[in-house]
């Protein structure tokens, strides 16, 4: 169990977290949520013992074994299959012991405890963990000093789930995996046999690996049944049920205070109006909802149309060595409004294909035609260290526009969603999301059209990847997406394109398919697929006919839909009447009679909603192909 009892704490004086109390049952898979910048790593580090409280208490049993990931990434010559074993500390140390230990009870206990900490397995173990991560059999055994940062972080990742810790503590741990590692841990984390505290923004991960979510907001920790989704629904109705007490609130405090300016001098009502005002006193307000609407992203049209094809591909392929080609046999093509996804675990060239789009790497054999006037835009992660860091946003901006007034230039920039206080910090001050903004808005400052985002999502918040999917799906050129986000593919994706095995080719499934073709659970979905396809044609004629026989029942199911809406609206209207405080003074029989019919309503209305359950349930079980 972990307990969070009254915590507060501080950073660099500015309070992240005040008076905060959280429990935790053993077993428990949270995600934990909130916006960029709120403490989420700080509280980590609380539970670590990193980092002091200024008041309150943490509180886990003894000998609970808490792991993270390490902030340095591994670099020695040790293979990484050695290093992801010695992260089981214990097993380690018996190890090297049973090597040196005379005493033969001592070489007995030796054998026994690695018998219950399943040693004998650890390799096979440490070799799934690896491979989910996207290190084959031949990787496994290369020095960690052959890998680069981010490859190096998958092996602190696999080290940490390796030696499999009580309390596993995951922060952002998709922001160095593809698509492919993501899906897999989602998987792992979701079969996880101890407690687990995953800080992340990816909003299907927090769908599938976890049970419960701890919302990180206004200083507080508040926890929520379910995953990500629910927690958003229950959110917005609670928020919403605030607001609405808030107003009603409000009312009636005018009217009472009224009553008490007109009365508390006049004898004949001085009693009522002191017993309103120690009412009034006694009253707790109800907070406003404060609107935390994130700014949304802004993408420029292209200037000029072009047509389609925009770019066409023909027998080519493409590498960084003359010989040595990273993909070949490419043959596609890329119309003015595609918005086409790629799929590929790191490694197989999906970075090396956009780089070709973008013109930054031509062909070696074969073809590329490029649409006249074409302008392709790029973004991907490494260039964020492109940005002057002593510049401001407004400067980077200004060497684009030297001509341009002031007000102009700030303008632009405030279409990237930054604030007039960002505007003016220089970008080695700003966040990962911030600077991710204003790459975004100069990558596309010139009205592209085609934009390809390599990985645009690694910095952004839950919220602010909702904005870049609503600005991607407004804008009107072509979209090429690299991005371990499934829910923002799914959301601005109309086609995906698997690169693998040196290819570059259409996928013909979904991203379920993928998820399942990757995770090992596909078994022989193809073929039911084709079973399915090749029935289809007379399951529809079935189905066409159960309809027509059950027309009857549909009919009553609009008609029950039809009087939902009125009573629903009913409902409504007395509410808004009832939320009148004057009403109960002026008029108190006529609010009896809303609050006796609004009863009633609601009653009639739960029991049409069961039966429109019930009829929708059996015509869509009657009808279903």
């Amino acid at each position: 169990m972990l307990t969070i009892n009254d915590l507060s704490l501080r950073i660099a004086g500015r309070l992240l977290i005040e008076h905060a109390s959280l429990t935790l049952p053993a077993g428990t898979k949270a995600g934990v949520v909130g916006r960029n910048g709120t403490g989420k790593t700080t509280l980590f580090r609380a539970i670590t013992g990193d980092l002091s409280a200024e008041t309150g208490s943490i509180g886990v049993p003894r000998n609970t074994r808490i792991g993270q990931v390490a902030q340095e990434a591994p670099g020695t010559e040790e293979p990484l299959i050695d290093i992801v074993l010695k992260a089981d500390v214990e097993r380690a140390a018996l190890i090297e012991e049973e090597k040196t230990a005379t005493d033969p009870v001592r070489i007995a206990e030796i054998h026994m405890r690695l018998a219950d900490i399943d040693a004998h397995s650890a390799e096979a173990r440490a070799a799934t963990i690896l491979a989910g991560l996207g290190f084959d059999e031949a990787a496994q055994q290369r020095p960690a000093s052959s890998f680069s940062g981010g490859w190096r972080m998958r092996v602190a990742l696999a080290a940490v789930l390796f030696s499999e810790p009580d309390l596993l503590l995951l922060d952002e741990p998709t922001n160095y995996l593809d698509l492919e590692g993501t899906l897999w841990l989602e998987n792992y984390v979701a079969k996880y046999p101890h407690t687990v505290l995953l800080i992340s923004h990816d909003r299907d991960l927090l769908n599938r690996a976890v049970t419960s979510i701890v919302h990180l907001d206004r200083m507080k920790l508040t926890w929520w049944r379910g995953g990500y989704d629910q927690f958003e629904r229950q959110l917005t109705e609670q928020r919403e049920l605030q607001e609405k007490g808030r107003v009603r609130q409000e009312a009636a405090r005018k009217h009472m205070q009224a009553f008490v300016d007109r009365f508390r001098y006049k004898a004949s009502k001085a009693r009522q109006a002191q017993s309103r005002l120690k009412a009034l006193e006694k009253m707790k307000p109800i907070a406003a909802v404060v609107d935390d609407t994130v700014r949304a992203f802004r993408f420029p049209e292209p200037v000029k149309a072009v047509a389609s094809p925009i770019i066409a591909i023909s027998a080519a392929s493409v590498g960084y060595k003359a010989g040595a080609p990273v993909l070949k046999r490419m043959t596609l093509r890329i119309d003015a409004d595609d918005r086409i996804a790629l799929l590929g675990a790191n490694g197989n060239g999906k970075s090396t294909f956009a780089k070709l789009l973008a013109g930054r790497l031509k062909p070696e054999t074969g073809s590329m035609t490029v649409a006249p006037g074409l302008k392709v835009s790029m973004f991907a992660q490494h260039q964020l260290d492109d940005l002057r860091p002593e510049e401001n946003a407004y400067e980077h901006v200004r060497r684009l526009m030297p001509d341009a007034p002031e007000a102009k230039v700030r303008s632009r920039v405030a279409q990237f969603g930054l604030t007039t206080e960002k505007m003016a910090t220089a970008a080695k001050d700003l966040s990962g999301g911030e600077k991710a903004r204003l790459l975004m808005g100069l990558s596309t400052f010139e009205g592209p059209n085609l934009f390809i985002l390599d990985e645009p999502t690694n910095h952004l918040d839950i919220d602010s990847r909702e904005a870049l999917m609503h600005a991607l799906n407004e804008f009107p050129g072509a979209v090429i997406l690299i991005s371990h986000d499934r829910h923002l593919i799914e959301a601005t994706a109309d086609r995906l394109w698997l690169v693998r095995d040196g290819e570059v080719n259409p996928y013909e499934g979904d991203l379920s398919d993928y998820r399942q073709e990757v995770t090992g659970t596909a078994g022989d979905r193809r073929e039911r697929r084709e079973n399915e396809k090749a029935s289809k044609a007379d399951r529809r004629r079935e189905a066409a006919s159960r309809r027509q026989q059950y027309e009857p029942l549909a009919r009553e199911i609009r008609a029950t839909e039809a009087l939902i809406d009125r009573l629903r609206k009913r409902i409504d209207l007395i509410e808004d009447e009832l939320a009148d405080p004057a009403l109960y003074e002026k008029d108190p029989s006529t609010a009896t009679r809303l609050a006796r019919e609004r009863s009633q309503l609601g009653a009639t209305l739960a029991g049409h909603e069961e039966k429109w359950l019930e009829m929708s349930a059996e015509y869509e079980q009657a009808t279903s192909e």
